[in-house]
């Protein structure tokens, strides 16, 4: 196992040239291409400056790419996954983590925390989700607080 240093970036730290992104991804080289030439994704670190230069990616680039290619095999059409991605982009001021990104195939969800789901077709419209397991958790919470105040009031 290698240990890091100072001068062994992590993987969150260092930059991807756009071949090593494309495998990582698993899409081609060309398809990157056109996704940054079409502002799908801009790479953050350095983008491309004419013949010559390479595109440079930021480990959350890597990270957004992968989504979108996630997206594109669940079926959702491209047109869709840019306009999700985008309205993520305007919710999230901080890197995704703990985000989870759910689709019919049709509309696709932001899930952040366990109670709220966002409609990123929507223009970011919040929905509601009610689990199940919680309201049966919360319920058995509930049964066993109203019985013991029961007892203790002699009721």
């Amino acid at each position: 196992m290698a240990t890091m240093t100072p001068s062994t970036p992590s993987t969150q730290d260092r930059g991807y040239r756009a071949p090593e992104v494309a495998k990582i991804v698993g899409i081609s080289y060309r398809q990157l291409d056109y996704w940054a030439r079409t502002g799908l994704v801009v790479p953050s670190i350095r983008n491309a400056g004419g013949s010559g230069t390479q595109r440079e990616y930021s480990f959350q680039d890597v990270v957004v790419l992968k989504a979108i290619k996630s997206l594109l095999d669940a079926g959702v059409s491209l047109q869709r996954t840019r306009k999700a991605i985008g309205t993520l982009r305007d919710h999230l001021r901080q890197p995704p983590h703990g985000v989870t990104l759910m689709s019919d195939g049709n509309k696709v969800y932001a899930c952040e925390s366990p109670t709220e789901v966002m409609d990123l077709l929507q223009r970011g419209q919040g929905v509601f989700a009610i689990a199940i397991d919680k309201v049966w958790t919360d319920v058995e919470g509930s049964v066993r607080r109203t019985a013991r105040a029961a007892r203790a009031g002699g009721s």
